[in-house]
């Protein structure tokens, strides 16, 4: 796993450095394909944070976009999209293996992830710092960061004498996506990084509230680990994406203001954060 730390292995990387005054972050999640916007997203920042998802495997808004209609059409994606939002998972694998039949799945998908990620690692700007997304596939974000890109999951870094911890990845869910991790692998990674600053995630905290995706009509998974460490160690800010459109964008808890950052993907904006 990329990047990753246990607990008592906690590492704290040094990236702008300490002395210089940084008073702007933009901050993207849920990027999905929409690499003209992650180009700009940048401008007027003194950093770019990205809490992952990068690829875009089928578009719930327009079904002709993502890996999934390229290959079988946006009639099989409409169907698939049903069943998923109908929560008939079962039936949408089955639908899944009848299409993947006879092909290699996972050279197929390969090929496509890296596609999307050439072009979403060229539109980064420097300095970016990233960590992953539930549908991102670590492995491979190695051959494609450039450098003025660090990845981080599990890890701590310092910007502008702010400290931030990034922890990437998702929680295990009947989608099956690629970068899903158990409960104790991803609780692990929260406490590797201790007290900070700013707490990046690409899940929220397990608040209903914050995981209520208002137009798929479902909770996404959220952390209970997450919410634990924002009340155990009150950062100043939980940032996180994942959920595209919440019941609730941001809220305390207690000393820490947590902020869904938004769909990049739809709005082509990124989250400003100021200090």
């Amino acid at each position: 796993m990329g990047g990753t730390k246990s607990g008592n292995e906690r590492t704290e990387r040094k990236g702008i450095k300490s002395g210089t005054r940084v008073s702007r972050v933009h901050v993207v999640s849920d990027v999905h394909g929409n690499a003209e916007a992650l180009a700009r997203a940048g401008e007027g920042a003194d950093a770019l944070i990205c809490l992952g998802d990068l690829v875009l495997f089928l578009d719930y808004a327009d079904h002709s976009r993502g890996i999934f209609p390229d290959l079988f059409g946006v009639e099989n994606a409409d169907r698939i999209v049903a069943l998923r939002t109908e929560r008939r998972f079962d039936e949408a694998r089955a639908l899944g293996r009848e299409l993947w039949a006879g092909l290699d799945r996972e050279q197929v998908i390969e090929g496509a992830v890296r596609r999307q990620y050439e072009e979403m690692f060229a539109a980064f700007p420097t300095p970016t710092y990233a960590t992953y997304g539930n549908v991102d596939i670590p492995a491979l974000w190695p051959q494609y960061a450039r450098p003025g890109t660090t990845v981080l999951d599990g890890e701590r870094v310092e910007i502008g004498g702010r400290v931030f911890g990034f922890v990437g990845g998702g929680l295990p869910t009947p989608m099956r996506t690629p970068y899903e991790v158990d409960l104790e692998e991803y609780a692990a990674k929260v406490e590797a990084i201790g007290e900070v600053d700013v707490l990046c995630s690409h899940i929220p905290p397990e608040v209903p509230e914050l995981c209520y995706d208002t137009v798929a009509r479902r909770f996404e998974r959220g952390s209970a680990a997450l919410l634990d460490a924002i009340r155990r160690t009150r950062p100043r800010y939980a940032l996180f994406g994942h959920v595209h459109q919440p019941l609730a964008r941001r809220m305390r808890i207690g000393a820490t203001e947590c902020v869904n950052v938004g769909h990049f993907a739809a709005t082509g904006r990124p989250w400003v954060l100021e200090w």
